[in-house]
């Protein structure tokens, strides 16, 4: 054997040795996807943060139906799935899942599962103070159309069933798209106070108090100002608090852009619309995941359609404004979700389309993406979530 094949070898095998399952100082990484074409569940690998590495193998896959969405907990012991089911299904019921989460190792133990009274649950966010979990029932079809579904959280982390459901006027603007309302994601203010229903089919964040004294039904509207109305066939999708909670960040699924609101005591203002495409770009567009770097300091999105990239942006740490540093393909297509590693060193693309986890390195001083390290297959991605 030569000398470079050995040392090719040897690095391999060294790399091989670091990801054992539950190898001192991996990293637990939470994985969901669709299970229509293949995937089986929530997967558990460990991630070594020193070489941007996933394990070849997950150390566990829990069984679940379409756990297309996963939230933790404040503590990280317990972990609610959504489970993105409608008719024509193997289950044809909406439902969200909970479940024990070891600690150390990421390991998760079923504790029960309920109905989300809606269709397909695509995304679910907790109460700040952990009492209850709000689901976001999308609902491809018109009728009957989204919802947001409120289900009780139990001591022991498991759920009680949905106590109340919430629903929007679609705007009716798209009519393939918007015949109905689409809640695609929940967020709570930074505070607690309130919290955001992004409905895409409504182009409006509808805009509750949260008042966990009424465990009957712990929403209300925002008196006076209920909902901010977005440009016309935009399509509302995910949204992010900056640092602060004086801005939010909300991406335009259909618009394919990421929109800039302004935050004060629950009441939302838009103030600017930026495009993730190029100027002159004109092919299909479809921006899907945003999240805040590790460290706070910049802003990432990803557009699918046939863009299929990943945008970062510095935030402004005076006034939330957002500067564009970096557009990155994500080698796969449909990127539908992502994560940064804790330290900020790695970003990992879920690129549902392809089959595939992408793991690039990043610069996180400047938030530029750099080369490819590595691609794992997996079956429809669609959440990716670390422990710490």
């Amino acid at each position: 054997m030569g000398f470079k094949v050995l040392a090719q070898s040897l690095a391999t095998a060294m790399v091989a040795a670091l990801l054992v399952p539950g190898a001192a100082g991996a990293e637990p990484l939470l994985v969901g996807g669709y299970t229509g074409g293949g995937g089986q569940g929530i997967a558990v690998y460990d991630f070594d943060a020193r070489t941007g590495h996933i394990a070849a193998r997950p150390q566990q896959v829990m069984p679940a139906s379409n756990p297309s969405w996963l939230t933790l907990s404040a503590d990280k012991h317990h972990l609610y799935a959504v489970n993105e089911n409608s008719d024509g299904q193997p289950d044809p019921v909406g439902r969200a899942s909970a479940y024990r989460v070891d600690p150390r190792s990421g390991r998760l133990a079923f504790l029960n599962r309920v109905g989300s009274l809606g269709a397909e649950p695509t995304h679910a966010s907790l109460s700040h103070d952990g009492r209850f979990l709000f689901i976001a029932n999308y609902s491809v079809a018109a009728d009957p159309g989204g919802t947001l579904a409120v289900a009780p959280v139990l001591a022991d982390g498991r759920l009680a069933p949905v106590v109340q459901i919430k629903t929007h006027r679609a705007s009716m603007v798209d009519v393939d798209r918007q015949a109905s309302p689409h809640v695609h994601s929940v967020v709570s203010s930074p505070d607690g106070r309130f919290v955001f229903a992004q409905d895409l089919g409504a182009d409006r964040i509808q805009i509750y108090r949260y008042d966990a004294a009424h465990p009957e039904h712990p929403l209300s509207a925002l008196p006076g100002q209920p909902f901010l109305a977005l440009p016309p066939g935009s399509g509302p999708r995910h949204m992010v608090f900056a640092p602060g909670g004086r801005q939010a960040y909300v991406t335009l699924e259909m618009a394919g852009a990421v929109a800039v609101l302004d935050h004060a005591d629950g009441h939302l203002a838009l103030r600017k619309v930026i495009p993730l495409t190029p100027p002159g770009f004109a092919g299909k567009v479809g921006a899907a995941a945003l999240h805040l770097s590790p460290d706070g300091r910049f802003l990432a999105v990803t557009d699918r359609g046939t863009d299929n990239v990943l945008v970062s942006f510095a935030i402004d740490p005076a006034d939330g404004s957002l500067r564009q540093v970096d557009r990155h393909a994500v080698d796969g297509v449909q990127p539908r979700e992502f994560t940064f590693s804790p330290d900020g060193h790695f970003v990992l693309v879920g690129n549902q389309g392809s089959d595939a986890i992408v793991v690039f390195r990043r610069d996180p001083q400047t938030g530029v993406i750099g080369e490819k390290v590595q691609t794992v297959a997996f079956s429809q991605p669609s959440a990716l979530l670390f422990l710490r």
